[in-house]
């Protein structure tokens, strides 16, 4: 997903189909969640996405698959420490947790994550040739389990973002 240049939406905001974003040659987040689900699934893996929720509403989309060796997530942002984990996590929440801290920025922080198929949505997420709004809205509005960190943690992490910037990729991000 790295190679596709990130969709900075310049004419609009937009929200393509697997097929749009691929033919339109950039993707966002949830685009590049779309591209990665229609690419696997041709490899036996359900249409899994997670949707990182953020105090900001600055939400982050990932697609996630579940390996023997644990869960992993394929995903683009302008943010390097936001990108796709390999499968070593026990658990979605551990995988959660993989991006809490790159997450933060100056209001970023990750509050509670949710999983949906996106064969559930209702939207042709594969092939659709208009802007795909109301899968948007099904990942804002679906449950999401919450998460509880520390004041403390956060409050050194924004510090150092505001002394150095984002946090650089790390050893398990690819």
């Amino acid at each position: 997903m790295r190679t596709l240049p990130y969709n900075r939406e310049v004419k609009g905001e937009s929200l393509r189909s697997a097929f749009a974003g691929w033919k339109h040659g950039s993707v966002h987040c949830l685009e590049a969640a779309f591209l990665a689900a229609a690419i696997l699934e041709k490899r036996g893996y359900p249409p899994l996405v997670m949707s990182l929720e953020s105090v900001d509403r600055l939400d982050h989309v990932i697609y996630v698959f579940k390996e023997k060796s644990g869960w992993g997530s394929i995903a683009r942002s302008r943010d390097e420490g936001l990108h796709g984990r390999a499968p070593v996590f026990r658990s979605l929440r551990e995988l959660t947790w993989s991006y809490f801290d790159p997450y933060v920025d100056k209001s970023g922080r990750i509050r509670g994550y949710g999983m949906a198929n996106l064969d559930d949505i209702g939207v042709r997420w594969r092939d659709g040739t208009r802007n795909l709004w109301q899968a948007e809205q099904h990942l804002i509005h679906m449950p999401h389990v919450r998460i509880k960190s520390s004041n403390v943690r956060y409050r050194k992490l924004l510090a150092a973002y505001h002394r150095n910037g984002p946090l650089l990729k790390g050893p398990n991000w690819w």
